[in-house]
């Protein structure tokens, strides 16, 4: 779709500049080199699409900090290549039909930054000692040539190379570990389909090891001198795993892993099948338990089930902070409902000039889209009863697992669970500006 003079329309009018037409991207193979102490990365990316209409022009995200230095398409050097304002366009010597694969393979290098952005820096981001991503909603593009945005999701194959000294996590299972005099080469396959802004690598002076024992592996990648408050804090995760499954339906990945840095982080951050919580966040005190419940939320709200467009974001907000409510009233701690009374005193006193369905960029994540987007949840279990809540979220979870969803496709399955309509309710909660009573 275009617009003006050739100009095409944004994919998502949150993100403008993020996200490509033309080609549905099916797996990225990554092959990176990394040096710490001079924050230097060499990539090769290969990317494998299929085009979704006749084209030989497409473009792919990618940070002007990085420098391309050469682009194959389909095994041809015939490519023509030009890099500018975070977007690199590709032509390739012939025009490709509609549903014919491109194969574009991108060579690079840089000093990897974090992307500024009206909502702080994501993406790529140095430690005192190795290296965090952490990419929501558009950091992606920091560290590899990507199509940015959330609802193209593909599978993932991350090579990863670094000084031996350090760990390396990545997305997926870690498929091979090959370590040549002083380097460490890492590879880790993600088979579920992940958003770009989900793929991460977390380098650092860190000890991997088995947390819990249940149904789905739980793992600690941590500094040693934080072994034993990481026990404290998240030594109720297992039973935080066995709630959640039972409540909101199998786990969608293999395993789970919690990354902390040895530095602090201002908040805790989400990727596919991982978190990462800061040295902030270690206490031995528990203090943090609430987060660490909402991040593993994420895995079903976020990471399986993911926003096609960014105004959607309480899909995954509004159950990560409603999931923080439902462990607190399985775990000895405040109910659902008075956890919710509390929000919605809180929130009655805050400006009323808020729509969760479409909170425009700039309060995408003000908190109040996680509280009302929680009491929203409240309400309809308040609505629906226990029994029929918990199975339309089961329901949603299986039927839309590891792919793209909208408010549209849960409110209409919502429906199915009672002989009311709807619409009112849904208009009430997450359309009017002034909150409902509870």
């Amino acid at each position: 779709m275009t617009s003006g003079k050739g100009v095409e329309d944004p994919i998502d009018p949150y993100l403008p500049q993020n996200g490509n037409r033309g080609y549905r991207v099916s797996r990225y193979e990554l092959d990176l080199t990394y040096k710490v102490q001079t924050n230097r990365l060499t990539g090769k990316a290969t990317i494998t699409t299929v085009t979704t209409e006749p084209r030989s022009r497409f473009t792919l995200d990618l940070a002007s900090s990085l420098q391309v230095t050469r682009v194959v398409s389909n095994g041809s050097r015939e490519t023509k290549w030009l890099h500018r304002n975070g977007k690199l366009i590709v032509t390739t010597a012939h025009k490709i039909p509609a549903g014919g694969a491109l194969v574009l393979v991108v060579a690079y290098r840089g000093s990897p930054k974090p992307i500024p952005s009206m909502w702080g820096e994501v993406g790529w981001e140095e430690l005192t000692e190795g290296a965090l991503v952490a990419s929501q909603p558009n950091g992606a593009a920091s560290w590899f040539p990507c199509d940015d945005h959330p609802s193209s999701k593909a599978s993932y194959r991350i090579s990863i190379t670094t000084d031996s000294a350090y760990y390396t996590v990545a997305n997926g299972a870690l498929v091979s570990k090959r370590t040549r005099a002083s380097q460490t080469t890492w590879v880790y396959e993600q088979t579920e389909p992940m958003s770009s802004y989900l793929a991460t690598i977390q380098i650092g002076p860190y000890e991997r090891r088995s947390v819990g024992s249940g149904s789905v592996p739980l793992f600690a990648v941590t500094p040693r001198r934080l072994r034993s408050a990481f026990d404290v804090d998240f030594g109720r995760q297992p039973e935080m795993m066995d709630v959640f499954v039972r409540l909101f339906g199998p786990y969608p990945f293999a395993e789970y892993t919690v990354v902390v840095t040895d530095d602090e982080l201002e908040i805790p951050l989400e990727a596919q099948g991982i978190s990462i919580f800061g040295a902030n966040h270690c206490t031995g005190q528990r203090s943090y338990e609430r987060l660490v419940a909402h991040e593993l939320a994420h895995q079903w709200f976020g990471n399986s089930l993911t926003l096609g467009r960014w105004q959607d974001i309480w899909l995954h907000e509004g159950f990560a902070c409603y999931a923080e409510w439902i462990w607190s009233e399985n775990s000895g701690g405040p109910s659902a409902h008075e956890l919710a009374v509390q929000a919605h005193r809180d929130l009655a006193r805050k400006p009323q000039d808020l729509v969760v369905a479409d909170p425009g960029p700039q309060l995408m994540f003000d908190d109040r889209i996680y509280k009302r987007g929680a009491l929203t949840l409240h309400a309809l279990r308040g609505k629906l009863g226990d029994e029929s809540f918990f199975a339309l979220l089961r329901q949603w979870t299986q039927t839309r697992r590891h792919s793209t969803v909208t408010v549209e496709q849960f409110t209409d399955l919502a429906a199915h669970y009672t002989d009311e309509p709807l619409r009112h309710f849904s208009d009430a909660w997450l359309v009017e500006k002034t909150l409902p009573p509870l």
